[in-house]
């Protein structure tokens, strides 16, 4: 398997949507190249080529489908639009052999709970303003940790004890989370300069992922599964891990964790979904779009 990947850094403390396609654009046959060099192939042993449709940013995601349909036109080869968080369970399902998980999505602009109900990947839970992955990068950030924060802030949290636990907003609301008043509140404490980074960077995932956790245990219960797989980036936390570890032990489920490099996103994903969804219909992928604001429960999933 080839899984290469350019990733976009920014200098600030954000993105400017243009400025990622730009790089991307100046990027993508240097990475293709690489893939196909990795994998020992040629043009004429690739039999399919698929690529991410959304959600995602726009400008980004029309970076791939201009790249998808020039390597279509010309090589003639076919090409399968997919969605890119049905991605992510997917590739976790053939790497882990998952047969009906429930999937805990944590990443950085994604935080969703997902089980697959009435032919459709249904969402029994998401965050209801920020991803879990920008939440922790831009405390980080207001840290002067850096970029990406999720490992920085790992790296402190096990330098704190439980004695140094600091009260945050837990904001649960039936199946859907917040973060941003939790955010603003470890901003401030933060600022206060009572607290070590140590105990605040501890405080802040002891909450936020118990909350995850909270979130997942009950959709296995709702949907009657006994299987959850982790995916997204945010899931290659140990914390996070452990925690979800013990919830399942405490209730008779199987946790199911692919490696890190098929967590955060990767090409192997958007490549195994398309697989997926060729062999599965006999439907005409010719008018490829991208879908920005597409969500997980808006795909049927017919390939299941």
């Amino acid at each position: 398997m080839s899984n290469e990947k350019v990733s976009f850094v920014s200098e600030g403390a954000g993105i400017i949507p243009r400025e990622v396609a730009r790089f991307l654009s100046a990027n993508k046959d240097a990475v293709i190249e690489r893939a196909l060099e990795k994998a020992d192939a040629s043009w004429k042993e690739i039999e399919l080529v698929s690529f991410s449709q959304g959600p995602g940013i726009g400008n980004c995601l029309q970076v791939g489908l201009d790249a998808v349909r020039e390597i279509g036109g010309k090589k003639k080869i076919p090409v399968v639009g997919v969605n890119h968080c049905c991605a992510h369970l997917e590739i976790g399902r053939l790497v882990t052999r998952a047969r009906d998980p429930v999937l805990l999505y944590a990443s950085g602009a994604n935080t969703q709970i997902i089980a697959f109900e009435g032919r459709r990947y249904r969402v029994f839970g998401e965050t209801l303003d920020v991803g879990i992955g920008n939440l922790l990068d831009k405390f980080a950030r207001h840290l002067d940790l850096g970029f990406p924060g999720g490992p920085k802030l790992q790296e402190l949290y096990y330098q704190a004890t439980p004695e140094d636990f600091v009260p945050l907003p837990y904001t649960v609301k039936g199946m859907d989370l917040t973060f941003s008043g939790i955010l603003t509140k470890a901003k401030q404490l933060a600022d206060s300069k009572k607290y070590s980074k140590a105990a605040l960077a501890y405080s802040l995932q002891e909450v936020v992922f118990a909350m995850l956790v909270e979130v997942s245990e009950r959709a296995l219960a709702h949907c009657a599964k006994d299987e959850l797989l982790l995916g997204g980036g945010v899931a290659c936390s140990k914390i996070l891990q452990e925690k979800a570890r013990i919830m399942c032990e405490e209730r008779g489920a199987r946790l199911f964790v692919p490696e890190n490099a098929l967590l955060v996103d990767n090409a192997a994903m958007i490549a195994w979904q398309g697989v997926l969804q060729k062999k599965a219909a006999s439907r005409d992928y010719s008018a490829l779009t991208i879908r920005p604001y597409e969500r997980t429960d808006d795909v049927q999933a017919f390939w299941r």
